[in-house]
Order: structure tokens, then C-alpha cells, then sequence
């Protein structure tokens, strides 16, 4: 694993839509920029056919209007102490607020987009996936995402504890672990690397019917993939300590969708970083991702890392 002492987030990206729930990621992006460092740029993007209202709140209408928006929050994160903030509007009306996103932050070449998730759940969110997901698919950026939970903690945020769940494949593993490093010695934050290892009981469908037939040979073979999954988390752990990161490591025996969430909740981290393959909806449920299964339940301050083997440099 790359030195992550190397800054991987020099430039983000922050799209508003005018309401105070989008605004409500402000105060962490105002602490990240100003300890990485980076550099930020608000985005506006108009829509098309948009109601008068959204969230409740009055809806930007024209470019005149948005550019007055985000120069005055421009105004707020430079007073906050973030020296380099620019601002820019999309004036052509979109209809794929997400693909937006995604041209800007390849026009200007940022390192991270930062989002608050608007709790969109149910049938009809988890089909479509959230603009932070088909962020992740359609580009190649981390994506910080800030739920509804964490609004009214927004003003406070402080980052001491950081949760890596891990999955034992470097090429899932290191890019995760290369941007919790980084974060974590900006802040000085511990990192708290877990594997879940299955039981018996919480085998995947494929594997449940073998686990059936032979219970025993089983429950060995989970047996040895714990003991290997602890000497995986040791070798991460002393990858990460040669740069001077705390570590702590542990192995979760049970199901990971749930098992992280549970973990989540004793720990109490201040961010989770997890790799994803930004796959939305069905494509995730066709394929097995259970990162977007995961996010759903955690309520927690979220660095999604996209897991590719091109990442993991």
C-alpha cells in the first residue's frame, strides 16, 4: 500500500441545491478543506421541470439568483478559515442531476465530493440508488455523504475514531485503507479495521446448502478463514503503523450487513470508510455488492471509496 502520508484529497467538490439540508455538510466540509488541505468549489445545477419549492424551501430559479446563493456560503466557509473557495453555476436546465455532478468534477479534476444523502429509502430508492451512489458509478471520486441523522450534529463535528470494514481483497482493501490513513493523520484519528468472518448460520445462499450437508467440515474451514482473516488484519495494521496511524483490529463473526452496523453502534466512529463498486439498485442486488445494504443501516458519516484494482496505486 502506497505512503498514505501522500495528499489524496486536494480538491473537492460540493453541489447545493439551496436548502438547508443540503447545507447541512458545510461545517464537516469546512473542517476537512481546512485540514487536508483542500481546495473547495460550490456547484449549482439547474433543473428542469423543478417544483417551486424543494425540501420545503423556496427553489433557486435562475443564475442570477444561484450565483448570489453560493458567493454568500462562499463568503461563510472563507470566514470559517478555508482559504481557497470558488463557486459555479450549471445554467443549462438538467434533467440527470447526477451525471451533472459527475462532468463537473471531471472538468475541474477534484479528489472528493461531498454530499448530503436526502434519506431517500423504500422500494422506489433502493431501485433508483441515491446521486451518491450513481456518482460513484458513473465516475471514479470518492463521495463523503452525510445523512439526515447527522444534520443537527453537523455544527460539532469532530473526527477521532475512524471504522474500516475490510473484505480481505487487497484490491478492495488498500484503496479504503490508503484514504483512511490519509484522513486519519490529518485529524489524528484512530483507525479501527474489522472482517467479518460468516457462521454457520449466516452463510450466503451458495454456501448454506454445503453448510447443510456438512456442519462440522464447515464450521473448520469458517474457523480457519477467522484465523486468517486476523493475520490479514495484522499485516494491514502494520502497513498503516509504518506511517504512524493507530490501529485497532478486529474480526466480527456473523452476517456484515448487520455485524458492521452492530459494530458501528458499540464503537460509535466519527466516520466510516468503506470501498464500493458504486453499483445502484438492481445492478447491487444482481451482483451481491452489500456495501449499499451496509450504508443503509450504519447513519454515520460515510467515505465511500471506489474499489478498483486502478485505485490501488
Amino acid at each position: 500500500m502506497a505512503n498514505p502520508s501522500t495528499r489524496l484529497f486536494r480538491s473537492m467538490l460540493v453541489p447545493l441545491d439551496g436548502s438547508q439540508l443540503a447545507e447541512s455538510v458545510l461545517p464537516v466540509t469546512s473542517l476537512f478543506a481546512s485540514r487536508l488541505p483542500a481546495k473547495v468549489t460550490l456547484v449549482h445545477i439547474l433543473e428542469e421541470h423543478v417544483p417551486a419549492t424543494i425540501h420545503g424551501e423556496r427553489h433557486l430559479a435562475d443564475v442570477a439568483e444561484a450565483e448570489a446563493y453560493l458567493n454568500a456560503i462562499a463568503a461563510r466557509l472563507r470566514s470559517a478559515g478555508v482559504s481557497q473557495v470558488d463557486i459555479h453555476v450549471h445554467a443549462a436546465p438538467e434533467g440527470d442531476v447526477a451525471r451533472s455532478i459527475v462532468a463537473h468534477a471531471l472538468e475541474i479534476m477534484v479528489d472528493l465530493v461531498v454530499l448530503c444523502t436526502h434519506g431517500s429509502t423504500g422500494l422506489t430508492g433502493f431501485i433508483t440508488g441515491s446521486i451518491a451512489q450513481q456518482v460513484m458509478r458513473d465516475g471514479c471520486w470518492p463521495v463523503l455523504l452525510m445523512p439526515p441523522s447527522l444534520v443537527s450534529a453537523g455544527s460539532s463535528y469532530e473526527l477521532r475514531r475512524i471504522l474500516v470494514p475490510l473484505d480481505g481483497r487487497p484490491y478492495h482493501d488498500n484503496p479504503a485503507l490508503r484514504a483512511a490513513a490519509a484522513v486519519g493523520q490529518a485529524f489524528g484519528a484512530e483507525l479501527h479495521l474489522v472482517l467479518v468472518v460468516a457462521t454457520l448460520e449466516t452463510l450466503s445462499s451458495k454456501q448454506a446448502l454445503s453448510g447443510r450437508l456438512l456442519p462440522a467440515a464447515t464450521r473448520a474451514i469458517l474457523d480457519l478463514e477467522q484465523q486468517q482473516a486476523e493475520e490479514y488484519l495484522q499485516q494491514k495494521r502494520a502497513e498503516c503503523c509504518a506511517a504512524g496511524t493507530p490501529i485497532v483490529t478486529e474480526v466480527v463473526r456473523g452476517d456484515p450487513v448487520r455485524a458492521v452496523p452492530d459494530l458501528a453502534e458499540r464503537i460509535d466512529p466519527d466516520l466510516v470508510v468503506m470501498a464500493t463498486h458504486g453499483r445502484a439498485g438492481l445492478d447491487a442486488v444482481l451482483e451481491g455488492s452489500i456495501a449499499p445494504r451496509i450504508t443503509d443501516r450504519l447513519g454515520r458519516l460515510l467515505l465511500l471509496i471506489q474499489a478498483q484494482e486502478a485505485l490501488a496505486r
